[in-house]
């Protein structure tokens, strides 16, 4: 009998199977940190789309053509909103207790959630929408 065979044995799972079980039960925190940043990141992007079809269009703007200020401004906002929502919507794990904590890991994992969703939103914005539009 191979190992899979054995009565009661609980049989493995692949590799695929046990990221989709965890991409399906994700962890609340996560899923706010990384819901938080993302509507943050898809509003500040669609923006910033609206602007850079606009510049490529020949609309005349006061200041001219700030793109690369747009796009470092951005990228800011969305980690620094992303990080402070993600403070203020989850809180450390209680334990037994009632009291909610929030610490700098709260912020930490915003932060991090925010990075490459900043970036993610940025490049469907100027790689797939924008070339739709102009």
């Amino acid at each position: 009998m191979t190992r899979r065979e054995v009565p009661g044995q609980v049989p493995e799972r692949s590799w695929v199977e046990v990221r989709w079980r965890q991409f399906r039960n994700a962890p609340r925190p996560i899923v706010r940190a990384v819901a938080s940043s993302l509507v943050i990141a898809v509003v500040l992007g669609g923006a910033l789309l609206v602007y850079d079809v606009a510049l490529s269009r020949g609309a005349t703007l006061p200041g001219g053509d700030l793109r690369a200020p747009a796009v470092a401004a951005y990228v800011v906002v969305v980690v620094a909103v992303g990080t402070i929502v993600t403070y203020l919507v989850v809180p450390q794990p209680t334990g037994s207790g009632e009291r909610r904590t929030r610490t700098a890991w709260s912020a930490a994992l915003g932060f991090f959630a925010a990075i490459p969703i900043a970036y993610l939103v940025l490049v469907v914005v100027s790689q797939v929408l924008k070339p739709l539009l102009v």
